[in-house]
């Protein structure tokens, strides 16, 4: 059960329905006194992550989400981080921000990781791996729980440090310079097999010899420019309002990166309300694309399966399951209530579809597009941040998976 700790702020007098949250339903039904309603906000949520898979034993650790707004700021800014462990002596550290500060005059948003960890590969494109069809596949929030006899397993440790500030140039537009940083190191890739007369390629060892980077560790040191334009009602749980983030990510060997070379990424968000009387009941609309030049970047950094900040996209399918120099993703996703008008329950239903390209079998962008699907379950733990509780199922082609996490999707 998280624990909750929050302060608290006026109820939107503009709702036909006063949402309730969960410690409200709660006090209600043990008759205890609601408490006084405040100005200012925060809302801290901490949930116990326990699970168990063949690729990493038995994971344990906590999970965390800390809402809040600054002074004189109308928007809700974000701090969310977990700590995991397991007993196959694997460990992940993880830090995301996405800050306004004060009257939202800058915008902070950032990315921290260190992981010494595992994770499956199946090549380049939607249409890997070239040798055959995948049997089914199960993964854990993500995190592959079966593995396949076409996977191609690799062990490395992960360095990630992402982080850019936006100045504010008009209300809700923001220009921002950052730095980003991935480093992986110690990898070991296990089914590579290379003695005589019995002989294994992995896709990421012909890959990294093909394109001339080292097949044990290497570096992306980038300066990042971003364009943001953001009209959200709320970030962790949007109501209405799109979100449209524009970066170019320059990479150079002076700054201490394996190769000089550039990636755009372009992110749009939307919300589309379908009741007057109750907000939580809408359609989201999220677009993903990730534009690489053919041996630009190292295998591992090139965009992939739920690399975006919060890995998030394409449920259904385990982290890293396509990737490729060129990527796009997209998912329309049906949020509607359960309970009355104002009540803590909710669910979704939701579609995707992911693309990515293969220089190295001419595979084009959009040739294959790889479907999934799903249902999920929302409580809202907290009405003055609108932090849910989401519980989703998703299934794509011949895989599946169960994603348990605090905030929305997208």
């Amino acid at each position: 059960m998280a624990q909750i700790i929050r302060g608290q702020e006026k109820t939107d007098s503009t709702l036909t329905c006063p949402q309730k949250d969960l410690p409200e339903v709660l006090r209600n039904k043990l008759g205890k006194d609601q408490k006084k309603e405040e100005s200012g906000s925060s809302s801290l949520l901490l949930v116990p992550i326990i699970g168990s898979n063949p690729a990493t034993g038995f994971m344990f650790g906590v999970g965390g989400q800390f809402a809040f707004r600054m002074k004189e700021s109308t928007k809700y800014s974000l701090l969310s981080g977990s700590v995991q462990m397991t007993t196959k002596n694997q460990y992940l550290f993880l830090l995301k921000n996405t800050v306004y500060s004060k009257r939202e005059r800058f915008f902070h948003t950032g990315d921290w990781r260190f992981l010494i960890f595992s994770q499956p590969t199946y090549g380049l494109g939607t249409t890997a791996p070239e040798s055959g069809i995948l049997n089914y596949q199960y993964n854990l929030g993500g995190l592959e729980t079966t593995m396949d006899s076409l996977a191609q397993p690799m062990q490395f440790n992960f360095a990630r440090i992402h982080q850019t500030m936006g100045v504010k140039i008009k209300q809700g537009i923001y220009l921002g310079l950052g730095y980003q940083f991935d480093g992986y190191f110690k990898i070991v890739d296990e089914k590579l097999m290379l003695n005589p007369g019995d002989t294994l390629v992995t896709s990421h060892y012909a890959y990294s010899l093909t394109y001339g980077f080292n097949t044990q560790k290497y570096v992306s040191s980038a300066l990042n420019l971003s364009f943001i334009m953001d009209t959200r009602d709320n970030m962790i749980q949007a109501y209405k309002g799109y979100f449209l983030s524009i970066n170019w990510r320059g990479d150079f060997e002076l700054l201490g990166s394996t190769k000089t070379s550039s990636m755009l990424n372009v992110e749009w968000r939307s919300f589309y309300g379908l009741s007057k009387r109750n907000p939580t009941h809408l359609i989201g609309l999220w677009v993903l694309g990730n534009f690489t030049p053919a041996g630009g970047y190292p295998y591992m950094v090139l965009p992939a399966t739920a690399y975006d900040q919060r890995s998030r996209s394409a449920r259904g399918y385990t982290q890293g399951r396509f990737r490729g120099n060129n990527y796009v993703y997209s998912e329309v996703e049906y949020r509607f209530p359960i309970s009355g008008c104002g009540g803590v329950l909710g669910g979704v239903v939701f579609v995707n579809g992911t693309s990515a390209d293969s220089p190295v079998t001419n595979l084009k962008l959009f040739e294959s597009i790889k479907p999934g699907y799903g249902f999920g379950l929302r409580v809202m733990l907290d009405k003055q941040s609108r932090s849910n509780l989401a519980v989703d199922f998703g299934f794509g082609e011949k895989s599946s998976g169960f994603y348990l996490a605090v905030s929305e999707t997208f």
